[in-house]
């Protein structure tokens, strides 16, 4: 089999879900290119619709067609115990809380803003981005904490919830979700290894 597969992955998603399953597709499948693009969920939906791209590994959405593959729970990531201990300084006891957040279009971003607002957390946007290197380096240094799938937190990093006094995050359902152009053989086999690697059983 020939040909080529383009495939669009969320930071989150792609650190963490994607490397072992992008190993084995290529090793089955080595005269197959493989095009891996990088987006929010939210932005790799318009180019599923246009056709622009093959598959996605993306977050649902209310309306967003797409085969079920997993749900992965939220956490709060927090720094490192060793960077809070030279510091001297809980940053998840702030007030206002200090957050770093994907865009937005994001429903990570979303669920956080609301489960904060819910519980009357008063908190401040420290840092905006799509980027997951870019919310982990914050959470790094010290400066904020950040809701991220909990697949994709450093080992490193501290993880939150309610014992801490911070509300507790929805999962994310995670879905594979086809273009029209996508049917064709190395799409269908992509499609294959992906559920066959990451499907957990949905509840």
């Amino acid at each position: 089999v020939t040909g080529r597969v383009s495939i669009g992955v969320p930071d989150d998603y792609a650190s963490s879900l994607m490397p072992p399953v992008l190993r084995k597709f290529s090793a089955n499948w080595p005269k197959v290119e493989i095009q891996v693009i990088g987006l929010p969920s939210s932005a790799l939906m318009p180019l599923l619709k246009d056709n622009k791209i093959d598959l996605a590994c993306i977050t649902r959405t209310r309306g967003l067609a797409g085969e079920f593959i997993r749900f992965e729970p939220m956490v709060w990531a927090a720094p490192p115990a060793a960077v809070s201990a030279a510091s001297g300084r809980e940053i998840w006891r702030e007030r206002p809380l200090p957050v770093a957040l994907f865009g937005g279009g994001s429903v990570a971003h979303t669920n956080a803003i609301q489960a904060l607002e819910r519980a009357k957390i008063a908190y401040r946007t420290s840092y905006e981005s799509p980027s997951l290197m870019g919310l982990c380096s914050m959470v790094a240094a010290g400066l904020a904490i950040a809701p991220l799938a909990r697949c994709a937190v450093p080992e490193t990093f501290v993880t939150l919830g309610r014992q801490h006094g911070l509300p507790a995050l929805p999962e994310l359902e995670v879905v594979l979700a086809r273009s029209a152009r996508s049917n064709r053989p190395p799409c269908d086999f992509l499609a294959d290894q992906i559920l066959a690697e990451l499907r957990v059983q949905e509840r």
